[in-house]
């Protein structure tokens, strides 16, 4: 069943006061100390994202692991496809287990994408 955008809105306040410890990390080490603004659980109709920039055009998905079943990958792919056609975005994809290993490598490369020098 659709939701209408005040269910998003709602769901996406939830998430934003509820995030995973691996979404914090990444906003309160890294993102929200960036020259360009990042907005957190943003609502893209019909879809809601970890972190956006509109500036950059730019959607940043942190993936858990229920997003390796086959059926999540598919479900991901079309999601990807829906946003970057419908709203002109970019949208890059890290899983917990690198913001939890390899967080210096995961903000090298939003450096690398944001154009911003390390």
């Amino acid at each position: 069943m659709p939701m209408n955008n005040k269910d998003l809105t709602r769901l996406a306040r939830e998430l934003r006061n509820n995030p995973t410890p691996q979404e914090n990390h990444l906003w309160y080490d890294f993102l929200r100390n960036q020259p360009v603004r990042f907005l957190r659980q943003k609502v893209m109709s019909p879809y809601i994202v970890d972190f956006y920039s509109a500036e950059l055009k730019l959607v940043i998905e942190i993936d858990g692991s229920q997003h390796f079943e086959a059926e999540n990958i598919e479900k991901d792919r079309q999601r990807t496809e829906y946003l970057e056609r419908n709203y002109g975005v970019r949208v890059v994809r890290f899983d917990n287990h690198q913001i939890n290993t390899n967080f210096e490598g995961v903000c090298e490369r939003l450096m690398e994408i944001m154009g911003v020098e390390s």
